[in-house]
């Protein structure tokens, strides 16, 4: 992820484990014993794990800051600049920022390098959510879209999303081990004296005992090869976009956010689909239809008052015949039910 080489993390079970990991580390240095006064920032279309975690961290969820997004679901860095303003003018620390590098709804990706200038001039702590989209940044083609991912202080992945593998296996990377380290650092009468001659987790998060989630990653690695893994990544977002153009093209579909990497989403109108609720309901209707065929599943998220369709793809199963068949079958489903809107004008 080019982080320094004095970066240090550890393996969770998930984004969920690795965000409550980064808040508690960011305010252990910036707020010591003063949790009360500060103050973090997320985007209205970050995921709600955020808001769990830092709950969990000693941040009151009144502390928990919403920005605005803009035409492209990406936080607007002028309303981030103004709400650090206004809690400073109301005697608060602001002391976070969380960016999301692929949003769970849209798959949006925040201006990661805008937000890091504003983190830097105000000395707030910049976590890159990288749950979903991180792994792209894997493949040197494609970093031109995840720009400033490595200026994070900190930084989420889910190894199993972008790498294919197994559940459970997310990860934290924090820019100075340091830090992470002064957090959890601890040591009792019956340990070695030899800590820091090796790496072990128990010194970098909560957990004294813990599995081997690193093995699966390792070996998955060794026995595949970086190359392979690029490809297959590189694929999904070729895959996305070769989709989103045909999906473009079906008559009633409106295309809401096209793939920054390979999630998009969009909706449906048509004659008697005039209102909201009613493109709303055709939209549910229509990611019902098609998955109930049992070929490929779809699902939607509710952003605002809209309710949009989305087609993600970060299966190692994926493929060009699946996506043809998800094609096929968003033609077909649209099709019938604008003519059945039509019919009831």
């Amino acid at each position: 992820m080019q982080f320094p080489p004095e970066a240090r993390g550890l393996f969770t079970p998930g984004g969920s484990m690795a965000m409550f990991n980064a808040i508690a580390c960011a305010r252990e240095k910036l707020l010591g014993t003063e949790i009360r006064t500060g103050t973090v920032f997320v985007s209205s279309q970050a995921h709600h794990s955020i808001a769990k975690a830092a709950r969990l961290a000693g941040i009151a969820h009144d502390r928990v800051r919403t920005i605005d997004v803009d035409g492209n679901y990406r936080m607007r860095i002028d309303a981030l600049q103004h709400a650090i303003e206004r809690d400073r003018g109301d005697g608060l620390k602001p002391f976070m920022v969380f960016s999301t590098a692929g949003t769970t709804n849209t798959g949006a990706v925040d201006p990661l390098d805008a937000i890091a200038d504003v983190a830097a001039r105000e000395g707030l702590w910049h976590h890159v959510d990288g749950a979903y989209g991180g792994c792209f940044h894997l493949v040197p083609e494609l970093r031109h879209l995840l720009a400033g991912l490595p200026r994070a202080d900190s930084l989420t992945l889910d190894p199993h999303k972008g790498l294919f593998l197994p559940y459970g296996t997310g990860a934290l990377l924090v820019r100075n081990g340091e830090d992470l380290r002064a957090l959890h650092a601890s040591h009792a009468g019956y340990l070695p004296d030899n800590q820091l001659e090796f790496y072990d987790p128990a010194q970098y998060g909560p957990d004294l005992s813990r599995g081997f989630p690193g093995l699966r990653v390792w070996m998955c690695l060794k026995i595949f090869g970086a190359a392979r893994y690029r490809a297959a990544i590189a694929e999904k977002r070729e895959l996305a976009v070769w989709a989103a153009q045909q999906i473009a093209a079906i008559p009633g579909i409106v295309m809401d956010a096209l793939p920054q990497l390979s999630l998009f989403a969009f909706h449906l109108e048509g004659k008697g689909l005039d209102t909201l609720d009613a493109q709303n309901q055709a939209t549910r209707e229509l990611m019902e239809r098609v998955t109930r065929r049992g070929k490929v599943m779809l699902t939607g998220a509710q952003v605002g008052e809209r309710f949009l369709g989305r087609v993600c793809v970060l299966s190692f199963r994926t493929r060009r015949a699946e996506m043809e068949t998800c094609v096929q079958h968003l033609v077909e489903e649209a099709a019938a039910l604008v003519a059945q809107a039509a019919e009831q004008t």
